[in-house]
C-alpha cells in the first residue's frame, strides 16, 4: 500500500483548514453573467496607486534582469526617517503575514503559548499551530479585544501576544490607557505583537503609541503594511519595528531578496506622496458616514468602524446574502467562518460602490422579508 503523503506530513499542520480566498472577480462575471462586478470584501484601497507610483515602477521595469535590494536599504532608511527610528529597527516582510510569521518561527517553540483574540486575523492561530505552539484564544469583549481577559491568559509558557488594532474582521481598537494598563501586567519575557496594518484609519489621541513601549525597552514588535492605506496590497510589502536585537534575529531566517524590486520602489514613492494617502483618509471618512447613515435606515445593525471596512449584522444568514449580493455583482465577506453567522464584513469603497452596495442590500434585504 503507497505511504500517504498525510502519514509524512508534519503533525502540526494536519488540523489547519487551508485559507480558501475569494474567487477572482472575472470567474464570478463568468458565473452570474455580470459586468462591473465590484469587490468590498478584502479591506482593500478602493483606489488606485498614486500616479508617483505608478511612474516609480515604469521606471524600474527596465531593471527586472536583477535581484532586487536584498536589504531594502533605502525603504527602510525611509521609514525610519518617518518614524523616527534608525533602519537597524526595520525589517521588511512580504507584507505583514510573512512577518507574523518570521516572529512566531523565531521566538516560538514547540509546547509554547500564544495569545490569540477571537474573532481576529485568521493568520494568527494557523502560523502558532504550525510552529508547534499552543494557542491560547481569548474571545472579543462587545466586539473588541479583552486585554484585561487576555493579560489573565499569560501563564509561564506564554510567550507571544497578538493585539489586532484595529482589529480585524471588526474594525475595532484598543485604546491608549486600555494597552497602557495591559503592558503594565505583561512578563518582560512575554513578545506583545501589535499588528497596525489598519493604523492610518485610527489615528487619534486615544491611538496607542506602541513604538513608544519599544523605545522603553519593552518587547514588542509592530506590524504595519503598505497594502492598505497606501494601495499596494498586490505587491505585498508590510514591515515590522522592534528592538535591533529582535531584528537581528528575525533577519537570521528571512528569505533573501523577499521584497520584490518593484515593492521597494513603490513603496518608497507611496512614503513620498502622502498627498494620496490623505485623499484615501478623507475618501473612506465620507464613505464611513454614509454607510453608517444608510445601515441605520435600513434598520442593520453595524459595529462603528475605525479601518476602512464595516462590520454589519442582516439578521439573518450572512451566508446567504452574500450569495445574493453576488448575483447583484457585489462580493462581500460573510463571517460564518468566523463564528458569526449572520454578520458581513464590508469593505468602505468608492462613492458609487458605496452607493451601488447600499442599492444591492436593501434590494436582497427586502427580498428576504417578501419570501
Amino acid at each position: 500500500m503507497p505511504v500517504s503523503w498525510e502519514s509524512i506530513a508534519n503533525d502540526h499542520i494536519l488540523g489547519i483548514a487551508p485559507y480558501e480566498p475569494g474567487k477572482p472577480i472575472e470567474e464570478l462575471e463568468r458565473e452570474f453573467g455580470l459586468t462591473d462586478v465590484i469587490k468590498l470584501a478584502s479591506n482593500e484601497n478602493p483606489l488606485p496607486p498614486s500616479e508617483r507610483v505608478l511612474k516609480a515602477i515604469a521606471d524600474a521595469l527596465p531593471h527586472l534582469n536583477r535581484y532586487p535590494d536584498g536589504s531594502a536599504h533605502y525603504l527602510r532608511v525611509a521609514l525610519a526617517r518617518r518614524h523616527g527610528l534608525t533602519p537597524d529597527q526595520l525589517i521588511m516582510g512580504n507584507g505583514s503575514n510573512e512577518l507574523i510569521e518570521l516572529v512566531v518561527r523565531a521566538f516560538l517553540r514547540p509546547g509554547e503559548e500564544a495569545v490569540i483574540p477571537h474573532p481576529s486575523f485568521v493568520v494568527y492561530p494557523m502560523i502558532v499551530q504550525a510552529a508547534g505552539g499552543i494557542r491560547v484564544v481569548v474571545t472579543l469583549k462587545d466586539h473588541r479585544l479583552d486585554l484585561e481577559a487576555m493579560a489573565r491568559a499569560i501563564t509561564p509558557m506564554t510567550k507571544l501576544v497578538f493585539v489586532a488594532n484595529p482589529n480585524n474582521p471588526t474594525a475595532t481598537v484598543v485604546t491608549a490607557e486600555e494597552v497602557t494598563t495591559f503592558m503594565a501586567r505583561v512578563p518582560d519575557k512575554v513578545i506583545v505583537v501589535f499588528d497596525e496594518a489598519y493604523f492610518e484609519f485610527a489615528q487619534g489621541p486615544d491611538f496607542p503609541d506602541s513604538l513608544g513601549f519599544m523605545k522603553h525597552g519593552r518587547k514588542v514588535v509592530a506590524l504595519r503594511t503598505f497594502s492598505k492605506a497606501a494601495s499596494l496590497a498586490g505587491l505585498r510589502v508590510g514591515y515590522a519595528i522592534a528592538d535591533p536585537d529582535c531584528v537581528s534575529l528575525l533577519n537570521r531566517i528571512r528569505q533573501p531578496f523577499n521584497i520584490n524590486s518593484l515593492a521597494q520602489v513603490a513603496a518608497l514613492a507611496a512614503l513620498e506622496d502622502d498627498s494620496h494617502i490623505l485623499e484615501c483618509l478623507r475618501m473612506n471618512e465620507a464613505g464611513r458616514h454614509f454607510l453608517c447613515d444608510e445601515f441605520t435606515a435600513m434598520g442593520v445593525k453595524y459595529v462603528p468602524s475605525r479601518a476602512n471596512f464595516i462590520l454589519v449584522d442582516v439578521g439573518r444568514s450572512g451566508t446567504d446574502i452574500f450569495q445574493r449580493l453576488l448575483k447583484e455583482g457585489v462580493i462581500v465577506r460573510p463571517m460564518a467562518s468566523f463564528g458569526m453567522e449572520t454578520a458581513l464584513r464590508i469593505t468602505i469603497g468608492t462613492p458609487e460602490e458605496n452607493r451601488r452596495l447600499v442599492k444591492a442590500l436593501k434590494k436582497v434585504l427586502a427580498e428576504g422579508k417578501a419570501g
